[in-house]
C-alpha cells in the first residue's frame, strides 16, 4: 500500500530470499514454522496503522467502561469456567479489521472480530525483523513496533506483563500439549525472551491453594500464569484437569481468563461504531436474511476459523440446534479489497491490532493475514503463493 515499496519488492522478489526467509525464521524460533508464511511483508501508511489502532481501542474501551455491558457479559462466562478475582480490565486484546471499499470508493476499516486473550506477542517481533533483514530492507527506514516502543522498551513491557514480580521459574505459558501446537515457535521464542516455559495443561498439579509443575524431578511452585489454553479445545477434547478454574487459588494471571469470554465475538451485536458490521446473535435473530450470501455464520468461542460458515444456507442455520444458538452470530460479511499487489494479483489483508493494557492500553505490534480464499486464516488459503503470515511494515 506503499506504492514505491511494494514496486522494489516485487521487482527485486527472488524464490531464493523466500527460502532463506522462512530457514532464517525456523532458525530464530528453534522449530519449524508449520503455518504458512507469505513471500512478503505489508508495507502501510503510518496515517492507516493509526487509524486502525485508534479504532481498536475505542471499541475496547466502549465494552470495558460500560457497567451494563460487564453485566450483561456476565451471561457470556460459562460457571465451569468463572475464575475468581477478576482484573478490571483485560491484560490482552486482539481486534481483527477488514479493508473495504465504501460507497464513494474510500478504504474503510471494518472489524471482523476481537479477542481478549493473548496472541503471538513473542514471535512477531522477530517475524517483521527476518522479512527486513533478508530481503534487505533496513534502509527504507520501516518500523513495526506502535505507542513508540522500540525491541528493549517492548520487551520490558512483555516482561513487565507475564512475568511481573516473580522468578521467570514460577511462571508458567500454561497451554494444552504445547509441543503440538502451531504456535510453538511463539511459545520457545517466549521462553528465550523472558525465561517463561510452556507447560501443559494437564501436567499442573494441586496441592491446597497452590498450583505446582515438575521440573528436573522436583516440584516447581506457580505464582503466575500466562494462559494461552482456549477452553473450546479443553471441551472438544475432553481434557481432564488436575484443579479447577472455580478454586480460591494462590496465583496470578497474567491476563484474567474470564475476559476471553467477555470481549469475543459475544461483544460484538453491543458495538455501536462505524467499524462494526450489522451482527445479530442468533437466537435474537427475528427473520433470516433473504439474501444469506452476503453473511456469515460464526460459533463465538473458536480459533483460526474452526466452524464459520461463509455464505450460510437456510439448512445450515436450522441445523444448530436451539439450545446452542446463543453460541453463534450471524455477521455481515465484508468483501475485502485486494489492496496488496502480488505476482499473482491483488490480495487482501486482514490487520490484527495487539494491545497490552498495564497502566493504559497500548497497541503494541500488528499482525498481517494475506489471502485470496473466503477467508483470511492460514488454514483456508492452501495451495496459493503469495498469501499466508505477515508483519505491517510502515514508515513515518
Amino acid at each position: 500500500m506503499i506504492p514505491s515499496l511494494r514496486k522494489r519488492f516485487n521487482d527485486s522478489f527472488i524464490p531464493e530470499k523466500y527460502q532463506a526467509f522462512l530457514r532464517r525464521i525456523d532458525d530464530v524460533c528453534g522449530t519449524h514454522v508449520q503455518f504458512r508464511l507469505s513471500e512478503t511483508p505489508c508495507f502501510f501508511p503510518k496515517e492507516l496503522i493509526d487509524r486502525l489502532a485508534r479504532n481498536g481501542a475505542e471499541l475496547i474501551r466502549q465494552l470495558v467502561d460500560n457497567p451494563e455491558y460487564r453485566k450483561k457479559s456476565d451471561e457470556a462466562v460459562p460457571a465451569a469456567f468463572k475464575v475468581p478475582n477478576e482484573a478490571p480490565h483485560p491484560m490482552f486484546v486482539q481486534v481483527d479489521f477488514g479493508l473495504v471499499r465504501d460507497a464513494r470508493g474510500e478504504l474503510q476499516p471494518k472489524l471482523v472480530e476481537l479477542q481478549a486473550f493473548p496472541s503471538l506477542y513473542a514471535y512477531q517481533g522477530p517475524l517483521a525483523e527476518a522479512y527486513i533483514d533478508v530481503y534487505g530492507l533496513r534502509d527504507a527506514g520501516l518500523k513495526y513496533f506502535l505507542s513508540g516502543l522500540e525491541t528493549d522498551s517492548y520487551r520490558a513491557l512483555l516482561h513487565q506483563a507475564i512475568v511481573g514480580s516473580h522468578d521467570p521459574e514460577n511462571v508458567v505459558l500454561m497451554e494444552i500439549d504445547p509441543l503440538h501446537q502451531k504456535t510453538l515457535p511463539d511459545f520457545l521464542l517466549t521462553e528465550k525472551m523472558l525465561g517463561v516455559r510452556a507447560v501443559d495443561i494437564v501436567s499442573i498439579k494441586k496441592d491446597g491453594s497452590h498450583l505446582y509443575y515438575e521440573r528436573d524431578g522436583k516440584r516447581v511452585p506457580i505464582r503466575r500464569i500466562y494462559n494461552r489454553a482456549i477452553v473450546d479445545e479443553l471441551e472438544r477434547k475432553n481434557i481432564k484437569l488436575n484443579f479447577d478454574w472455580r478454586d480460591e487459588l494462590d496465583v496470578e494471571w497474567a491476563g484474567h481468563p474470564n475476559w476471553y469470554f467477555r470481549i469475543s465475538k459475544f461483544s460484538i451485536p453491543y458495538l455501536k461504531h462505524e467499524s462494526v458490521p450489522k451482527t445479530w446473535f442468533l437466537d435474537r435473530l427475528e427473520e433470516i436474511p433473504a439474501d444469506l450470501e452476503n453473511y456469515a455464520l460464526k460459533p463465538l468461542y473458536s480459533f483460526a476459523g474452526l466452524g464459520v460458515v461463509i455464505a450460510p444456507k437456510k439448512e445450515d442455520i436450522a441445523a444448530i440446534p436451539a439450545e446452542k444458538r446463543p453460541y453463534y452470530i450471524l455477521q455481515e460479511r465484508m468483501h475485502f479489497e485486494p489492496v496488496i499487489e502480488t505476482p499473482f494479483g491483488g490480495t487482501k489483508a486482514e490487520v490484527r491490532v495487539m494491545y497490552i493494557w498495564l497502566e493504559k492500553l497500548m497497541p503494541v505490534l500488528t499482525i498481517i493475514r494475506m489471502g485470496r480464499g473466503l477467508q483470511m486464516g492460514v488454514d483456508h488459503n492452501k495451495n496459493m503463493e503469495w498469501v499466508g503470515a505477515s508483519a505491517g511494515l510502515w514508515v513515518e
